[in-house]
């Protein structure tokens, strides 16, 4: 149950608290007072789509903020949210388009704000019931109710499956010239590749050895450099035979002191690391012995690869592994006739399969479309809708995503009348009444323990008006009832009956929103029967109303 509502800089609305209550609600104003502002704040903070367009001008945010109570258990466990007396959602939205989202003081983002508030609180605006034009929802509506989600999953699946099958016997069932306008392709593909005799990761070696090649007279020339230094020439003694020689000057003195032992133990570690850089160094000289025209191989070979990576990727292996897949198509497409007829059996059978699970879908669809229309035909009839037929229709269709029916409410206003799709022959008003029989009738197998109903009276006026009062009433007594109306018969039959008024303060227009005593109820009823200049009558009327709905609200 939603307790309390508190907004700050939305729209027209500087700063409001509104202090819900158990049972039904009504909040009634002049047109553009800010009644719609409020549920447009309900919705923010609910998680629903709040545009930056919604801050008060001035304003570098708004803030809302609602505390709901009786709370069932296990509402937000998925979504992380602990079990309270009372749970507190709060959102702010900024002119930069960030929004700060909260419950009971945790961030949570946009989505899971949603997801958390529509199961608090469902909102019927007063444009509801133009979805019942679109026959596309009629379907939808029934799913809803029915519940039969094992059923749906288990068709929606056979039919994924089915349509993958299809999807490959397309792919296969090319005209002939296309097909072998590819398989020539892929042939020439898969030549071109082939003779280029692929090793993994010559790219790199090549690259490296391009680059030695390409700088080879500076390589053995600091080779040959280095190799006369530490080994000499036919004349030249090099650094390794003078250290040799420096060493074997003080072997002869290195048992008469510490010090020249260790200096000769120094040299003989010096001359050890110096040996193997010198063989080292021969090593590396020897490696250099190149063929004439390798360098021009190494680049042509390099040039070749260039240009098959421009068309079959950037790396060896990526045009490796684009061989591998034309292969695999041509042997598929050169298999097709076995391929194809193997699919035309799997997909024969996975359209039986459909056909089973559409069935039985189906049959659940119309045993509880029969039980729809009963309980439909209960609520429309205390509307005050008593000669009304209402019916869910159904044609077969061919399979598709939601199964093989295909759904239309049918209804006949008056007796003797054909039945005959609601878009063409409900008015506004039956438009309304319909819609507000489907709403009461789902939520009753919701958790949701807050409904809110925006304008539901449009069009709707007279005996028809007092019947949807009686029915927000009856629904007040199972689940909590918020109502914007400008009808005084639905507006008196509220247990809490809040006023929201405009008004211009320094040079700013502003909204307040206060609850009404016994007598200011009064005045308000007065006042949306016939205007602002009330007369006795009038007050005397508005006294009749409450009255009479105070002595029915008891019977409820």
């Amino acid at each position: 149950m939603l307790d309390l509502l508190h907004i700050e800089n939305i729209a027209i609305i500087e700063q409001a608290d509104i202090a819900f209550r158990p049972g039904f609600n009504a909040l009634t104003g002049e047109t553009g007072a800010g009644k719609s502002i409020v549920i447009d704040a309900l919705s923010a903070v609910l998680g629903q789509r709040a545009s930056r367009e919604l801050i008060r001008t001035g304003a570098d945010h708004a803030f809302v903020s609602a505390v709901f109570s009786h709370i069932p258990e296990g509402l937000g466990e998925d979504l992380g949210v602990a079990d309270a007396q009372e749970w507190l959602l709060q959102r702010e939205i900024y002119t930069d388009g960030k929004n700060v989202c909260r419950c009971n003081g945790r961030p949570m983002t946009v989505t899971q704000l949603r997801t958390l508030g529509s199961r608090l609180l469902n909102i019927h605006g007063q444009h509801d019931g133009q979805q019942l034009l679109d026959e596309t929802q009629h379907i939808v509506y029934l799913d809803q109710y029915g519940r039969y989600e094992p059923l749906q999953s288990a068709y929606s699946a056979q039919f994924s499956v089915l349509q993958d099958i299809r999807r490959k016997i397309s792919d296969l069932e090319m005209n002939e010239a296309e097909k072998e306008r590819r398989m020539d392709s892929l042939r020439f593909q898969i030549a071109e590749l082939e003779r280029a005799k692929l090793q993994p990761g010559e790219d790199e070696e090549l690259s490296e050895r391009r680059n030695l090649l390409r700088n080879s007279e500076k390589f053995i020339s600091a080779l040959q450099g280095a190799d006369f230094c530490l080994n000499g020439g036919d004349n030249d003694a090099g650094a390794l035979s003078l250290l040799r020689q420096a060493q074997e000057h003080l072997a002869s003195v290195r048992n008469l002191s510490d010090s020249f032992s260790e200096l000769h133990d120094r040299l003989e570690g010096i001359y050890s690391d110096l040996y193997d850089i010198a063989y080292t160094v021969q090593d590396k000289k020897d490696e250099f012995e190149f063929t004439p025209g390798e360098l021009d191989a190494v680049e042509g070979r390099c040039d070749l690869l260039y240009r098959l990576k421009k068309k079959y990727g950037a790396t060896v292996e990526q045009m490796l592994e684009y061989l591998d897949k034309c292969r695999q198509e041509l042997d598929e497409m050169t298999c097709a006739d076995d391929t194809l007829a193997h699919l035309k059996k799997q997909e024969e059978k996975a359209r039986r399969e459909v056909m089973a699970a559409a069935d039985e879908l189906s049959r659940q669809r119309k045993a509880v479309a029969k039980e729809l229309e009963q309980r439909i035909l209960t609520e429309l009839r205390e509307l005050n809708m008593g000669s009304i037929r209402f019916e869910v229709a159904f044609e077969e269709k061919k399979p598709d995503a939601s199964g093989i029916d295909e759904v239309r409410f049918l209804m006949s206003a008056n007796v003797g009348e054909d039945l005959r799709p609601i878009q063409k022959i409900a008015s506004g008003g039956e438009l309304a009444r319909i819609m507000l029989a489907m709403k009461n009738v789902f939520s009753s197998q919701e958790r949701i323990g807050t409904m809110v109903f925006d304008e539901v009276d449009t069009g709707v006026s007279g005996r028809a008006a007092q019947k949807v009062a009686e029915k927000m009433a009856r629904i007040s007594r199972e689940k909590q009832v918020l109502c914007v109306t400008h009808l005084p018969q639905i507006a008196a039959m509220a247990d809490t009956h809040f006023s929201v008024e405009k008004g211009v303060s320094d040079g700013r227009t502003f909204t307040k929103v206060q609850e009404l005593s016994r007598q200011q109820r009064r005045e308000e009823l007065a006042r949306l029967t016939g205007g602002e200049q009330l007369s006795q009558t009038m007050l005397d009327g508005a006294e009749e109303l409450l009255a009479a709905a105070e002595k029915f609200k008891k019977t409820v």
